[in-house]
């Protein structure tokens, strides 16, 4: 994987970059459409490519292991060919998904001992064979296995969850070494930065991450329920550290501000279930605010979803005709609502981007900001 630093913007931290692999160019900043199942909710692979157009979209290392299972993922030649996508992956190492089990699973110094969600049958996650199952997945880009903590997180816990999953890291790195490819192009490895909202063990942290000497990095255990001021102070020291010729990774983030928020803090990558879970609760995301569209006010406004128009569905579908939808619970809606937003989030980011290498992303961010925080 290459890295290039085309731009940065003179009155913020904004980057805009060029991340190289063998699926292809990510163009960041860059939203990621989770795909946690080997599919982006109620999108076909055709209108994610034509209408939405991610350059990289987010598969869930826990979630595939459970099913299919890596078997049948290794059968297909990889989750590439198995969902028929010929763009990047991206893929989580679980540490999550295992976070948010909390009731169903037991963490120690070996690894983690959960239960699934499905069918109550018991498994262990390990630094080794997190790397050994996210090859068999052959994502483009894998994460090491980390503990993410909850918020509130007291500061012991967190120091020792911290110091564990950097020796988790060491782990990772030394058994992916001893672990060949599986199919016929590389995998880039990302170290993850935790330590909860305690500045000071951010810091630890970050310094720890950036001395692995990986090719990106990323940022976990933000966007867990902490005030949004908290998560863009704890993205604003790592940042500061984690060096300026790797990407950056804030994962799990966040609302269209949230995202503008922490480019400007010098994020370059971004992954988020909001676009797609909201939009089939009728909620959608626009640059003027967003729109609760199963209100009574959107019943007979036969004006275009968006007259933005970023996707097809904004200008082939009426408010009145999508707000109908989710009164009658037709699964059309939930599609149109979802198209919507993911080209919306897509937008967003691009946009940000063409502002960073005009020089002018901090007012643009500013003035968006304020507009899109209202309730249409």
């Amino acid at each position: 994987m290459k890295f290039e630093l085309k731009a940065k913007d003179p009155k913020s931290k904004a980057r805009a970059g060029k991340i190289t692999t063998d699926h292809g160019v990510i163009e960041t900043p860059i939203f990621m459409p989770v795909g946690t199942v080997a599919t982006v909710k109620g999108v076909h692979q055709r209108e994610l490519k034509d209408d939405i157009n991610p350059d990289v979209i987010l598969g869930n290392t826990y979630h595939l292991y459970l099913r299919p299972q890596t078997n049948i993922i290794e059968k297909a030649g990889g989750l590439h060919k198995f969902m028929n996508w010929d763009r990047n992956i991206l893929t989580d190492s679980g540490g999550y998904q295992v976070y948010s089990l909390s009731a169903n699973r037991k963490i120690k110094e070996e690894g983690v001992k959960f239960k699934s969600h499905i069918d109550g049958s018991y498994h262990t996650f390990t630094p080794e064979n997190v790397m050994e199952i996210q090859r068999t997945i052959g994502a483009d880009i894998i994460m090491a296995f980390d503990e993410c903590t909850p918020y509130p997180c007291d500061y012991n816990y967190a120091k020792r969850s911290m110091h564990m999953t950097h020796r988790w890291l060491d782990r990772c790195i030394n058994h992916l070494e001893k672990t060949p490819l599986k199919y016929n192009y590389n995998q880039a490895f990302f170290p993850i930065v935790q330590g909860s909202t305690y500045k000071d063990l951010r810091k630890q942290s970050a310094e720890y991450i950036a001395n692995a000497g990986a090719v990106g990095n990323a940022i976990g255990g933000l966007s867990v329920g902490e005030p949004a001021e908290e998560m863009y102070a704890m993205t604003d020291v790592v940042c500061s550290i984690l060096p300026e010729d790797k990407p950056r990774y804030l994962m799990g983030v966040g609302t269209p501000i949230n995202i503008l928020e922490n480019i400007a803090l010098g994020v370059d990558m971004f992954d988020c279930v909001m676009p797609t879970r909201n939009a089939r609760n009728g909620m959608l995301f626009t640059a003027h605010g967003t729109i609760n569209i199963k209100n009574l006010k959107w019943a007979d406004d036969f004006s275009p979803v968006d007259d933005m128009g970023i996707t097809f569905v904004d200008t082939e579908y009426s408010k009145a005709y999508l707000r109908h939808l989710f009164t009658v619970n037709e699964l059309l809606g939930k599609q149109i609502a979802t198209i919507h937003n993911l080209g919306f989030y897509l937008w967003l980011v691009r946009e940000a981007r063409k502002h960073i290498l005009a020089g002018d992303f901090n007012a643009w961010k500013n003035k968006m900001v304020k507009q899109m925080d209202n309730r249409l």
